[in-house]
């Protein structure tokens, strides 16, 4: 349970730019494919934003309780889906 608050801390900072990014892609393209392969390869330059930048001193904190980059990212990965995926659905609804 520790790991996966620590995951959530560690994502809160992008939450506004994931929602930001899922309001552009219901108003584009609003598929869920599209949105989870837009998704993927946002999620591919976080994780190169980060290792490359002083953002990186944010990922020794996920390592001192055990957390890998991978499990990081892939959980990371999992959760902004998982709330694509209902904004779209729900986008979809209404529209």
């Amino acid at each position: 349970m520790q790991q996966l608050l620590s995951i959530l801390a560690f994502y809160r900072p992008f939450v506004i730019w994931s929602f930001i990014i899922n309001i552009a892609i219901a108003i584009v393209y609003p598929f869920v494919f599209t949105a989870i392969v837009t998704k993927l390869l946002l999620t591919i330059f976080v994780w190169y934003l980060v290792n490359e930048t002083n953002a990186k001193r944010k990922l020794i904190f996920c390592k001192n309780l055990g957390i890998s980059t991978f499990k990081l990212f892939s959980i990371l990965f999992l959760v902004d889906i998982l709330l694509t995926v209902v904004f779209i659905v729900v986008i979809k609804e209404f529209i």
